[in-house]
């Protein structure tokens, strides 16, 4: 797995205009090509009368995932500046559609290029990224007359607190860097006085 990647921070529109031609560029988080086609076909939904939606995608921690479309721009001018233009960002699980209304001014294949990278690199820098990093997950399973304590003491220390279950034991469910781990037991024993369970789990993502 990849140790970190970077993604947008949220969804959002940025608009440019050239040449009388209007540039509107909506940028989403998605996890799979599902949510990146339903966003895309919300776009289109939204915007009938536009002349062209051009997208692109990348998907997956290490960018395995990439796809373009022109939607009727001359063919390179549109879908693949754009994808570059995510992948020159190091950006990963985001779709990217810009939509343009024609000014009746033709840009030809240079102006459109820079224009739909452009747009994208603009609206990348609007709304802003976030970094996640891989985490190990760690359960943590102590009694209730620690809980609180226990829960209080990983938050004020900056741990990933995920989930926390109340049972007959309080369990929670936590982001640990691998790197952290022995430290962290050793912290746990300490603090609970040997009595509480840690268990590992699988990996996942969190925001640094």
């Amino acid at each position: 797995m990849q140790e970190q990647y970077r993604t947008l921070a949220r969804e959002g529109v940025h608009e440019i205009e050239i040449n009388k031609s209007r540039f509107l560029c909506a940028l989403a988080p998605v996890a799979t090509e599902a949510e990146a086609e339903d966003f895309i076909a919300r776009i289109r939904k939204e915007h009938p009368t536009a002349r062209h939606h051009c997208f692109a995608y990348v998907l997956g921690a290490d960018g395995g995932i990439q796809k373009a479309s022109d939607d009727g721009e001359p063919g390179g001018t549109a879908g693949v500046p754009m994808l570059q233009m995510l992948v020159r960002r190091e950006m990963r699980y985001v779709v990217a559609v810009v939509t343009r209304y024609f000014g009746g001014v033709k840009l030809g294949a240079g102006g459109l290029i820079r224009a739909y990278g452009g747009v994208v690199g603009e609206a990348l820098d609007a709304l802003g990224t976030v970094t996640r990093k891989r985490f190990r997950l760690v359960t943590v399973t102590v009694d209730h007359q620690r809980a609180g304590r226990v829960e209080n003491d990983l938050r004020t220390t900056g741990r990933a607190v995920r989930e926390v279950t109340y049972g007959a034991e309080v369990s929670i469910e936590i982001g640990l860097p691998e790197a952290d781990l022995d430290a962290f037991r050793g912290w746990l024993a300490d603090t609970t006085a040997g009595t509480a369970r840690l268990e590992l789990g699988g990996e996942a993502y969190g925001e640094l």
